[in-house]
């Protein structure tokens, strides 16, 4: 059976909202047949009543399983300040709107075979389909970004391989031309073994620096953000919703502080599917 299926008729929230606009579907089908008849007289009632009975709660069942089948599409308009946050499945590089992409503290960006950065992480995507595999112009826009910040710690020549220059967590790079800016932001630890490492509290940390990256550089234009803090920063103690809440929540947070851009889209990869649930996501965006 379907995921989908499943949530509507075997989850508490799916089946409370099949139930509510099945009975609200029901009502009106009701009153229909009942001004019927009494504006035309129908003094013995309509032929074969089994029937019309089954057909108005068919019809009831269905339009409640409609209205609370998960989208893959969810928006909500809010009016302090006044934006729009919208969660999607879809390809992250083809929303157009400026891109947020995480990195690790030492901004690593070398793909080959998949030893420093794998090439299917946000930024080896990016590297690919934004600079079209142009490593150097990549390198030279996140060494023009930095210039003016101070590493945190430069590890000794041979430690590892790659980039040696530690940034503080939550530094942000605003890369790429005023019309589409792609804020690469560090949030996970590049250990001398090759394998990042993130926390709940370096991945907070981390987006409230890029809203405020985005105040400065984003000119209140539409945000598109991945579902950052999963696959390769190892964050392993929240679930994908749990992460993609905790998104949804600094965003809001920070918005209503000071108006960080018109439109936030948090694009969630198709093969996560799965994993996000979005009856509860969607309930969760009438809360904030």
């Amino acid at each position: 059976m379907p995921r989908a299926a499943l949530l509507v008729f075997f989850s508490q929230r799916g089946w409370r909202l099949v139930m509510l606009h099945s009975m609200a579907a029901f009502g009106l089908l009701s009153a229909v047949i009942q001004l019927t008849s009494a504006l035309w007289a129908i003094r013995d009632g309509f032929p074969h009543p089994e029937w019309i009975s089954f057909g108005i709660g068919a019809t009831s069942l269905s339009y409640g399983a409609f209205r609370a089948w998960p989208k893959n599409h969810i928006a909500r308009d809010l009016a302090h300040p006044d934006m729009t946050v919208q969660v999607k499945m879809g390809d992250l590089f083809e929303q157009d709107a400026h891109l947020v992409v995480g990195v690790s503290d030492t901004f690593d960006t070398d793909p080959t075979d998949n030893l420093i950065i794998n090439s299917e992480s946000i930024i080896g995507q990016c590297l690919q389909r934004i600079y079209l595999g142009d490593r150097q112009r990549l390198d030279r826009e996140i060494n023009t970004a930095l210039q003016d910040i101070q590493p945190k710690f430069i590890e000794p020549a041979g430690a590892k391989a790659g980039k040696l220059e530690r940034y503080e967590m939550g530094t942000v790079a605003v890369l790429g031309p005023p019309t589409r800016r792609i804020f690469a932001v560090a949030y996970t630890r590049m250990g001398n073994d090759l394998i990042a490492q993130g926390s709940v509290d370096d991945l907070w940390h981390a987006l409230s620096c890029t809203w405020k990256a985005m105040r400065h550089h984003g000119q209140r234009g539409t945000i598109a953000i991945p579902l950052i803090g999963t696959e390769f920063a190892r964050i392993n103690s929240l679930t994908k919703e749990t992460l993609l809440k905790m998104i949804l929540l600094s965003f809001v947070a920070h918005s209503r502080r000071s108006p960080i851009c018109r439109e936030l889209v948090v694009v969630i990869h198709p093969a996560d599917r799965e994993k996000v649930d979005m009856l509860e996501v969607e309930a969760y965006l009438k809360t904030l």
